[in-house]
C-alpha cells in the first residue's frame, strides 16, 4: 500500500496542484477585491470575537486578537476541511466517473487550499506579533511541526469522512452538529486551562487534538513557552497513523463509490 501511495501521490501531485491553484482563482474571481478578501476575511473575524469576548465578556488573556486569531485561523482550517472532506466524492461525481483517480488526491486538493489560506493568516499573524511587539523566543520553531500535526490529522480524519459520507447521506448534518459543540470545548474564545474547572481542562486539552494544538501554538508563538512536546510526538504519530488508515480504506472501497453516487 506504501508503494502505490507513493506512486499515485506522484503520479497525481500536478494535478493536484493545478486544480487547488484554479478553486483559489475561482473563488475570487467575481470579487472586486480579489485575493485581498483572503486577508481580510480572517481579519474581520478576529476583529468581531476580540470586541465581543474582549470588551463584552472582560477576557483577560495577553494579547487576545492575536490570542484569537491564533485559535481561529487554526479552527477554520480543521473546520472547513471537515466540513468539505463530507461531500467530496459527491460534489465531483464528474471526474470520479469517467476517469480513474485516487479518491484521495480530491482532499489532498482541499488541504493544500485551506493550507494556503491558513498560511496568508500566518502571515498576519507575523505582522501582528511585531505590532503589538510581543517578545519572540526560539521557541516560536515549534509552530512548523505543530501545523505538519494539525494538517495530518485533519487528512486522516478527512479519509474516514470522505468514505462515509459516500454512503451516509446525513453525515453532512452530523459533522456540523459536532463541529459546533467542539468549537466551545476547542478554546478559540477562552483559555481552557483557565477557564474549565481542573481534571477536566486536562482531559480536554489532552484528549481533543485541536484544543491541544492551538493551545500548544499559542504558548510557543505568542508567550514564548515550550509546548508538551511528547504529547506533541503522539498526535503527531495518531495523525500519521490515522492518515494510513483512512488511506487504506479509500484504496478498498474506491471502486465502489462510482455505484453509489
Amino acid at each position: 500500500m506504501i508503494k502505490r501511495f507513493r506512486m499515485d501521490l506522484k503520479k497525481y501531485w500536478r494535478y493536484s496542484i493545478y486544480s487547488a491553484r484554479s478553486q483559489l482563482k475561482s473563488e475570487v474571481a467575481n470579487s472586486y477585491l480579489n485575493w485581498l478578501w483572503w486577508i481580510l476575511e480572517p481579519f474581520c473575524f478576529m476583529l468581531i470575537y476580540a470586541f465581543i469576548f474582549g470588551e463584552v465578556f472582560n477576557a483577560k488573556e495577553p494579547y487576545f486578537p492575536i490570542f484569537i486569531f491564533v485559535g481561529n485561523t487554526m479552527w477554520i482550517f480543521f473546520s472547513k476541511t471537515m466540513n468539505q472532506s463530507v461531500r467530496l466524492v459527491k460534489q465531483n461525481k464528474s471526474i470520479v466517473s469517467k476517469v480513474y483517480l485516487p479518491k484521495y488526491i480530491l482532499l489532498v486538493t482541499k488541504v493544500m487550499v485551506n493550507a494556503f489560506k491558513m498560511a496568508v493568516s500566518a502571515m498576519i499573524i507575523v505582522g501582528m506579533l511585531i505590532f503589538y511587539r510581543v517578545p519572540v523566543t526560539w521557541n516560536v520553531l515549534y509552530a512548523i511541526p505543530l501545523a505538519v500535526t494539525l494538517i495530518l490529522v485533519c487528512f486522516g480524519l478527512g479519509c474516514y469522512l470522505m468514505h462515509y459520507g459516500v454512503f451516509i447521506e446525513d453525515l453532512t448534518n452530523i459533522v456540523s452538529i459536532v463541529l459546533r459543540l467542539l468549537l466551545y470545548l476547542t478554546g478559540i474564545f477562552w483559555d481552557i486551562m483557565k477557564r474549565l474547572p481542573a481534571p477536566y481542562n486536562m482531559y480536554v486539552c489532552r484528549l481533543n487534538p485541536i484544543a491541544f494544538l492551538i493551545s500548544s501554538m499559542r504558548d510557543c508563538v505568542i508567550y514564548g513557552q515550550t509546548p508538551h512536546r511528547k504529547l506533541m510526538l503522539i498526535w503527531f504519530l495518531i495523525g500519521c497513523l490515522i492518515s494510513a488508515l483512512g488511506i487504506r480504506k479509500i484504496y478498498k472501497n474506491e471502486n465502489s463509490y462510482v455505484k453509489v453516487i
